[in-house]
């Protein structure tokens, strides 16, 4: 006698599960421009390489003969894959199914996605859309509810999972309730430009709520999260959000116990870009690109931005130098002259505690102004998240070189040092307590009022002052390392990228740090 009849079942089962929210339900979500969550992970992963668990985890309802009159798959897909040949956790909601929002089989295979994660130390990478929970259903009475008291909080291993491996999410549609906090609680964060929407509320309960009528783009679109820092990205399709998140994951490691890897570098170490020569102005006022000084320097074509939407006078995101994964920091002067706002603060925080996690080393081209004053400056609570950020570059663990690259003042510029940091300076650096024109006025305020011209007076100080602050004097001083050619850059990081390869080796394992401002 063989289980011929129960191997059969379980295969029917399989079959069932993998039905979705049927053809119709299928259609529907094609209709919208968006693909199924199955279709989506065999996009992102390497073909052939998903491993599903649970496939046959379902909400059935049985008739009296224990014969299946209802058949409801689990509403969330998890398992395996590869991107690269590297393994993955993948998960997500099925929107064929009450449009996400879980339920009892595909809420129990959505916790275990970060304790998969976790357990077997790799990267998770989660593609969401649906809501939270549901009322329905809730008015039932009979049998037990909610989960025991001695229940570990669901959100522990969310919280717990990224400090022990990277984790990037996509907003695909709308995503709301649970699946909006699963997205924050990423490292990295993208989402759609056109169909995606991200929302703690929907428009029908903030309607209700607060009788603001409102859609859900209005409320939670691209527009909406470009600026508020809920997501590091925009994409273009579902297509762009799968290529971010290959490119994020090339840059870290499977988990914190692992190094960081390095790829074989064809861009010659020894590329000198004579346009840095004169890419910083003489005019010490005068805008200049970062972005195309860092693009010179790092590897071709390597650097990834993150979140240049939110806080954009601050600069993050990832590139190789000689094949090495970097941390990339920088000051964009196009916005408030490079200051540090809160947003920009919180921003250069929290990349810095990633790369820290994950010993992802870290080069920052400075030109920074200072903290950004004024009013609205004050009420964003500027001073706080800027030390915060202060605090999390004093206290990281991580390889760290400075380029100086033009202007250093205030305690803002305390952000860009960490403890054992290699120090590069330009010839254009100025650095100083304050920037020039702003302590001539406070210093020099009587002179400056009470000379026959004013104006010029102002400009004689100043002239005088930025003489001194030649860059030269500090490099005598052994203040910095080395004084160079900007053109001496890339060959001179990545003999850096070199001297700090046995240190990598052994930065491994989980960091701490305490509370911060």
């Amino acid at each position: 006698m063989s289980w011929e009849a129960e191997v059969k079942e379980l295969e029917r089962r399989r079959y069932l599960a993998k039905q979705q929210g049927g053809k119709e339900g299928i259609a529907k979500q094609h209709a919208k421009g968006r693909l199924t969550i199955r279709e989506r992970i065999d996009e992102l992963l390497d073909p052939g390489s998903f491993r599903e668990h649970g496939q046959a985890t379902a909400s059935p309802v049985y008739d009296d003969n224990e014969e299946i009159v209802e058949y409801a798959p689990a509403n969330y897909v998890v398992g395996f894959g590869k991107i690269e040949d590297r393994r993955v956790v993948v998960g997500g909601e099925d929107f064929t199914l009450k449009g996400g929002s879980p339920n009892a089989a595909g809420l129990r295979k959505s916790v275990y996605a970060e304790h998969l994660a976790v357990q077997y130390r790799v990267p998770l990478v989660r593609m969401l859309e649906g809501g939270g929970g549901s009322v329905k259903g809730s008015g039932k009475k009979g049998g037990t509810v909610g989960e025991p008291v001695f229940t570990e909080p669901r959100f522990k291993i969310i919280a717990d999972a990224m400090s022990e491996v990277p984790i990037a999410s996509g907003a695909m549609g709308a995503v709301a309730g649970f699946p909006a906090g699963r997205l924050v609680a990423s490292h990295f964060a993208v989402m759609t430009k056109h169909t995606a929407q991200v929302l703690i509320g929907g428009p029908a309960l903030v309607e209700r709520a607060l009788g603001v009528r409102m859609s859900k783009d209005e409320l939670g679109g691209a527009q909406v999260h470009a600026a508020s820092g809920i997501v590091d990205n925009l994409a273009e399709d579902e297509h762009d959000v799968f290529r971010q998140v290959r490119q994020y994951l090339s840059y870290l490691p499977g988990s914190v116990w692992e190094r960081t890897p390095r790829y074989p570098n064809d861009d010659p170490v020894d590329r000198m870009e004579q346009e840095l020569l004169s890419a910083v102005p003489r005019d010490s006022n005068a805008p200049f690109d970062m972005r195309a000084i860092v693009n010179m320097i790092v590897d071709h074509e390597s650097f990834f931005e993150i979140g240049a939407t939110y806080g954009p006078s601050q600069i993050c995101g990832f590139a190789r130098l000689d094949g090495q994964p970097v941390g990339v920091l920088a000051n964009d002067c196009m916005h408030y002259a490079g200051a540090m706002t809160a947003e920009a603060a919180q921003k250069y925080r929290r990349f810095v505690e990633t790369c820290d996690t994950f010993h992802v080393p870290i080069i920052n081209f400075v030109d920074q102004p200072g903290f950004m004053i004024g009013p609205e400056s004050e009420k964003a609570g500027t001073i706080r998240y800027g030390m915060a950020a202060v605090s999390a570059a004093a206290q990281s663990s991580i390889p760290w070189a400075v380029i100086q690259v033009h202007k250093g003042f205030g305690v803002a510029t305390a952000a860009h040092y960490a403890p054992g940091n290699y120090v590069l300076a330009w010839p254009s650096v100025e650095s100083g307590a304050l920037p020039l024109e702003g302590g001539v006025a406070v210093a020099f305020h009587r002179e400056i009022a009470g000379a026959d011209n004013p104006d010029a007076k102002r400009k004689e100080l100043e002239e005088g002052l930025r003489s001194a602050r030649s860059p030269f004097p500090r490099a005598e001083s052994f203040g910095v390392h080395e004084l160079i050619d900007p053109r001496e850059t890339r060959p001179i990081l990545c003999e850096w990228i070199d001297w700090i390869q046995p240190q990598l080796d052994t930065l491994v394992g989980p960091v701490r740090f305490g509370m911060r401002p």
